[in-house]
Parts: C-alpha cells; sequence; structure tokens
C-alpha cells in the first residue's frame, strides 16, 4: 500500500477518534432522541453519496455544517452494492464506509436508511434486478424468498459498520437506522401478509443489535421500539404524531423542493416556506427535522427511475453541483442558529397553545426556572396581522411564524428573509462546432434475421434486459398483404420511447410521460411487395421505483398493427417476433472511446438525418475549481460518457410546458477529467446536432459574499 494511503487512513482514524471516540448512548423519550443523556433538537439534511463523488463530499457536508446542520441522511443503495448475488461493489462512489467516516471526521451524526427499498427516485427503487428471477418472489411482503435476501442484504450493510465501528453505540456517528420505506403507501395492497410482514421487518431490524434506534417512515403502525416518522412538506401540520407517548415526533423528509421528470417543469419550494414549516413542526414538539434534499446531486449512468432527469433537486440548499443556492441556504441556517439558542427550553420547558386570532396561534414553552420560548404563528397568506402576548403588540407577516427565544423580543421570523439571492452564472469554455472536431459510429438496426431470440409473442422488456440496457429491439419479418399503398403503421407501448424502421429506414418514433402508462407510436409506411422487415427500438429511460407488486410491471410494446383506410388491417401482435437486447455500440463498448476491432469511426455525416448515431470528441480541462458542465441543448436524446464514465442521459428533445428542455446541462464532475485529452462519447437516438454543444463552467455571485467560494474547515 503506498505511504500517503496510509497516511491518508490514520488522519482519518484520528479525525474520527477525535469527533466521537467514546461510545454513545442513543436513546429516546416522547419530547427527542437523547445522545448521553441529553435530549437533542437536530437538524438533518440528506446527501447521497452515489449522487456525487468522493472528491466532492468533504466539501458538501462541510457546506452542510456550516448551515447549521448536525446529521446527514443517506439511503443506502442496494443494486449498487449487490449488482449481481453475492458479488459486491463498496468501490469509488459506492464506498459507504469511506462516506460516514467522512461525516464523522467533520464532527457530524449520520441516519442510515438501509431500506433496502428505497424508492429515492432510484431506478427499481434500489432493488437488483436479479431479484425479480428469484422463484416465488413477492417484494415487501411476508413473502420467505423476500425476507431472505432483504435479511441477507439487511444484515450485511449492518454487519460492514458494526465491523467499522461507526454505530453510536461503538463510538461512530450513526446514530439513527431506518428499515423499509414508507410501506403504508402501499400496505393495503397486501392485507394481513402487510401488516405481518412490517411485523417481521422490525423485529429482524431490531434483533441485530445495533445499539442505535431504528425508524420506519410513512408508518403509524411501526411495532415498538421502532419509531414511525414523518415524511412530507408539511409534517407540523399532517404528521399524525408517534404512536407511543414514549416516541419523538421526527420528520425524516422535509422535501426542498421536489424531484423532477422529462417534460415537466422544477419545483420551486422557496426559503420561506420550508421554514414556515420546520418552525411549526418544531412549535409542536418535533425535534428532529431532515431536509430531503440537502444536496440532491446527480443521477449518473441508468440510475434515475422512470423519466427521472439526471440533476437531482437542483433546488436543495447546495445544487447539483455543491454550490450555495441562496437565499435557501442562509435563511435555514439563520433559522437553525435561532431555535439552537432556546433548545434547552424547547426540551425542557412545558408547552401550551393558545389562540391569536381566527387564523392566528401561538405556543410557548415555559421553564420552571424561568426560561421561557413563544412561537406567534399567522396562517393568514395574503395579510399581515398584529397580535396582542403577554400586553406587548407584535405584527406578523402573512403565513409566517415569529421566533420569541425569551417570549419577549422577535430574532426570527420565517417570512423576513434577509439573506441575499445569488445568481447562477455559465461561462462557455470551449465549442465543438467545428465539423473535423468530431468523429462518428453508426450503430447497426438488426432485422429479423440478425436476433436468435425469438418468441410467438411480444416479451416484457425489463425481464428480458435484466435491466442491462435501455434498449430492447423487436424485430419482424412478415409478407405484405394489404390492398393499399401506404398503410398506417401502429404501435402500443408500454415503455417509454419507441423508434419504428422499416426495412432499414426510419420511419418515426414517439414516447410517453411520467403520469401515463402506455403511449401509441403511429406513421404512414410504405411497404415492399412480397417480404418487408419492421424493426422496433423500444427504450426504458429508467425502471419504476415505486408501488405493490413491483415484480409484475410490465414494460415494451403491447400491441402492433398495419392498417388500411378502408379498414382492412394485418395484426402483427402474435407474431413470430425475434429480439435483440441493447445496442451494438454498447456492446462494443465505443463508450470507451477507444479504437477496438468493430468500431470504425469516420467523418461526421449529414447531421439531419442520422438516427442511432455515436459520437466522438477530445477536450482540455478547464482551469479553476468551478464545477464543469456540458451544455447538451443542441442534443436529441441519448447518454454521454467522458472518458469511459457515464454522466447521465440526456432528452432535450422532451420538452415543457414552456417548450424547453427540462434539462440542458450535465454535470462532467471534476474527478471524471484528466489533465488533458479527456474524451466525449455520446448516443444519440435521433436529433442531435453535435456542433452546437459547448463545454461550460458553472459559478454563483451573491449580492454581497459569494458564499460558493468560503472555504470550510474539514474538521470541527
Amino acid at each position: 500500500m503506498e505511504k500517503w494511503v496510509v497516511l491518508v487512513m490514520l488522519l482519518l482514524s484520528w479525525k474520527i477518534r477525535e469527533a466521537f471516540g467514546a461510545k454513545a448512548e442513543i436513546t429516546y423519550d416522547g419530547r427527542s432522541l437523547i445522545i448521553d443523556g441529553q435530549r437533542k433538537i437536530l437538524f438533518s439534511g440528506s446527501i447521497h453519496y452515489p449522487r456525487s463523488t468522493p472528491q466532492m463530499w468533504p466539501d458538501l457536508i462541510a457546506k452542510a455544517k456550516e448551515g447549521g446542520v448536525d446529521v446527514i441522511q443517506t439511503y443506502v443503495f442496494w443494486n449498487l452494492h449487490e449488482p449481481q448475488l453475492g458479488k459486491y461493489d463498496f468501490s469509488g462512489r459506492n464506498d459507504l464506509v469511506g462516506f460516514i467516516k467522512e461525516i464523522a471526521a467533520q464532527g457530524m451524526y449520520v441516519c442510515l436508511r438501509i431500506g433496502p427499498f428505497i424508492e429515492a427516485e432510484w431506478t427499481y427503487g434500489g432493488f437488483p434486478f436479479w431479484l425479480h428471477d428469484i422463484p416465488g418472489i413477492v417484494y415487501r411482503t411476508d413473502n420467505e424468498p423476500f425476507k431472505f435476501y432483504m435479511q441477507n442484504f439487511t444484515t450485511k450493510i449492518v454487519n460492514m459498520m458494526t465491523a467499522e465501528n461507526l454505530y453510536a453505540s461503538q463510538g461512530g456517528p450513526i446514530i439513527l437506522s431506518q428499515i423499509e420505506n414508507e410501506y403504508q403507501n402501499i400496505q393495503r395492497a397486501f392485507g394481513t401478509a402487510g401488516s405481518q410482514y412490517v411485523q417481521w421487518a422490525a423485529k429482524m431490524a431490531v434483533g441485530l443489535d445495533t445499539g442505535v434506534p431504528w425508524i420506519m417512515c410513512k408508518e403509524t403502525d411501526a411495532p415498538d421500539p421502532v419509531i414511525n416518522t414523518c415524511n412530507g412538506m408539511k409534517c407540523g401540520e399532517t404528521f399524525t404524531g408517534p404512536n407511543s407517548p414514549n416516541k419523538p415526533a421526527l420528520w425524516t423528509e422535509n422535501w426542498t423542493s421536489f424531484y423532477q421528470v422529462y417534460g415537466a417543469l422544477p419545483y420551486i419550494r422557496s426559503a420561506e416556506d420550508i421554514a414556515f414549516h420546520v418552525t411549526l413542526f418544531v412549535a409542536r414538539n418535533g425535534s428532529y427535522i431532515n431536509y430531503y434534499m440537502y444536496h440532491g446531486g446527480t443521477n449518473f449512468g441508468r440510475t434515475g427511475a422512470a423519466y427521472v432527469i439526471t440533476g437531482y433537486y437542483d433546488q436543495a440548499p447546495l445544487d447539483e453541483y455543491g454550490l450555495l443556492r441562496q437565499p435557501k441556504w442562509g435563511h435555514l441556517k439563520q433559522l437553525h442558529t435561532v431555535i439552537k439558542s432556546c433548545s434547552t427550553t424547547l426540551l425542557q420547558g412545558v408547552q401550551s397553545n393558545f389562540s391569536l386570532g381566527q387564523v392566528q396561534e401561538g405556543y410557548v414553552f415555559q421553564e420552571e426556572k424561568g426560561g421561557c420560548v413563544a412561537f406567534l404563528i399567522n396562517n393568514d397568506r395574503a395579510n399581515k396581522v398584529t397580535v396582542q402576548f403577554r400586553n406587548r403588540s407584535y405584527e406578523l407577516l402573512p403565513k409566517s411564524i415569529s421566533i420569541l427565544p425569551d417570549c419577549q423580543n422577535v430574532t426570527f421570523n420565517t417570512a423576513n428573509v434577509n439573506t441575499p439571492s445569488n445568481t447562477r452564472i455559465i461561462s462557455p469554455k470551449q465549442k465543438f462546432s467545428s465539423v473535423d472536431v468530431w468523429k462518428q459510429f453508426q450503430d447497426f438496426i438488426p432485422s429479423f434475421d440478425d436476433t436468435s431470440l425469438k418468441s410467438n409473442s411480444f416479451l416484457e422488456q425489463m425481464n428480458t434486459t435484466k435491466d442491462e440496457s435501455d434498449y430492447l429491439w423487436y424485430t419482424h419479418r412478415f409478407e405484405n398483404n394489404l390492398s393499399c399503398s401506404k398503410p398506417t403503421l401502429s404501435v402500443q407501448s408500454a415503455a417509454h420511447v419507441a423508434h419504428a424502421f422499416v426495412n432499414n429506414t426510419y420511419i418515426g418514433g414517439a414516447h410517453g410521460n411520467h403520469d401515463v402508462k402506455s403511449f401509441t407510436l403511429e406513421f404512414p409506411v410504405t411497404l415492399h411487395e412480397g417480404t418487408n422487415n419492421l424493426s422496433i427500438l423500444s427504450v426504458m429511460v429508467g425502471l419504476p421505483d415505486s408501488g405493490a407488486f413491483l415484480e409484475r410491471r410490465f414494460a415494451g410494446l403491447i400491441s402492433m398493427q398495419l392498417q388500411c383506410s378502408k379498414g382492412e388491417s394485418l395484426n402483427l401482435t402474435n407474431s413470430l417476433w425475434g429480439y435483440k437486447v441493447g445496442l451494438l455500440g454498447e456492446q462494443l463498448q465505443v463508450y470507451k472511446g477507444q479504437n477496438s476491432s468493430g468500431i470504425e469511426w469516420r467523418e461526421l455525416g449529414n447531421i439531419k438525418e442520422q438516427t442511432l448515431i455515436w459520437y466522438k470528441t477530445t477536450f482540455e480541462t478547464p482551469k479553476g475549481e468551478d464545477p464543469v458542465v456540458l451544455d447538451l441543448s443542441s442534443m436529441g436524446k441519448g447518454e454521454a460518457w467522458v472518458n469511459g464514465q457515464s454522466i447521465g442521459r440526456y432528452w432535450i428533445l422532451f420538452h415543457d410546458s414552456k417548450g424547453n428542455p427540462s434539462q440542458s446541462l450535465y454535470h462532467v464532475p471534476r474527478s471524471f477529467l484528466q489533465d488533458s485529452g479527456n474524451v466525449l462519447v455520446l448516443v444519440d437516438e435521433c436529433g442531435g446536432n453535435p456542433l452546437g454543444i459547448s463545454l461550460d463552467t458553472v459559478s454563483v455571485t451573491d449580492l454581497h459574499q459569494n458564499f460558493s467560494k468560503l472555504s470550510f474547515p474539514s474538521s470541527s
């Protein structure tokens, strides 16, 4: 082992011992989590380790800590860690232990949401697809095969954490673990077996003896001692509360915006609204609030769920690239400071609630020793009001809460934002507008004779591809016996996109959207007399990530026919079909940019008429430290790789209601880059013009101070 690696590991171990070291007892009562006998109000932020890079982790964690966050919360991504049954991967972005140790080194706690079902807008809800092929399996219910593999993976993760002394009971940072995820959303579908499964999951988790509490979010019947928690935007209003007076009110997902899908606009949630609902939750005895997400990051590769864009929760306090999004970051930091300044009274005082008007109310926490905290709430969205409290007048802004840490003076109002907004700046660094810098590779359009897999009916796509590719070819050869010269091809699909080729000629494509389960492709086609070849490329843009009976979900083609205007038709649905998984370029690993056998890179052709084309070029790494992005707004739909690493799917042609792509900038982490000679490879299904691509950097500018340039300490 290299000496510098040993030194880094020793330094990290020393920092962890310095930050924690002593074993901590984590318990709870009806008011809060209790760490070594002390009640705590904790602010938490979700940062998912595979949605960023190890090189980004220290900065992201430091910015969260500087923002007043105490806990980093993350899911555990089963399909990343066990992509094949019994074969595990915890390297690179999958280094869960390394991520947790970095959090510990900066003196913060961890909430580990093992699941192992996570949803998370992550393909297949985090399940590895091999699970689908286990005989007799039914996911997430009282099913022995599923419980066996779920327990096996959960135990694997717990044992890893234990071996590294990462639980607080061992001196580590993990103070909470989660089993299952939002199960109440689907529990009714399984009847009695669902309730039995909840009991089993809780008993199994607690039996692993981690020494820290377990939680179940959105599970009102979470069995003792597991704590039921709330997910949503307004848990101060919607949470029915802990299911036992001895459990605290915990909020595991306070959505700082919302995930975005292709074809949709971003959801913008204001700093004021987030602050209002956090404060309301605290006023109503909440003591743990997690921001989902605090940093969303990037769905690299093919990891996003169905239709989910590559950028994840870009509107979070830390944007996709890890830059501060103001005023959200700063306003919440101020809120955290104020709440923590009076946390002793909030955790020990007696709470009372009273009316201040028709839609105004107050909460007071009073200690016997004299400490007093008040929350004055105005629920009127349109009007500010003046209320009387303890013989004083207080003006409350519309839809706001004023915090009085001494029951006299207002130190924070949720609607009064004094953090300056910042602006994102895109700086072009390199254009790829010259034909000479590009090479292309034409992918292969298979016909029926090119396929070895055959079936007399349509095969289900996910079960056929095993999630090894987004693409599945359906091929058919038939005799044209129709009387009309130009029939209409009608294809109904339960996938996400379909491209039709007749006798190797591209006819057209169609796609669905996130809110419908199927779509139809219809185009007039010109057929040969006699034998014709039909090739349909069916495309998935991520697998489903939620719902009951996920293992039964169907994708791919549903029906197909050729129809003449006079009602004459030819139904091809139950004919003999040939199948081919993936593109030739995937098989040849074109995305690595290497000139291996079978790959013939050529000069750029006629861009307007090209389908299923791989493009390749090189570029230099921009100077500085600002995040790097590719502007792909001139492309169609496909995937992009830099130096062999996928930066995710792009889908420029799918416009939102304003006529714009849902995402045009795609993050290239600096750790993906070389000093020079970086290789960019893209596959484009249709409509892409690589001459319009540019390489840019991203920065943000504040009115008073560029917070994105702050150098935060790496440890406490």
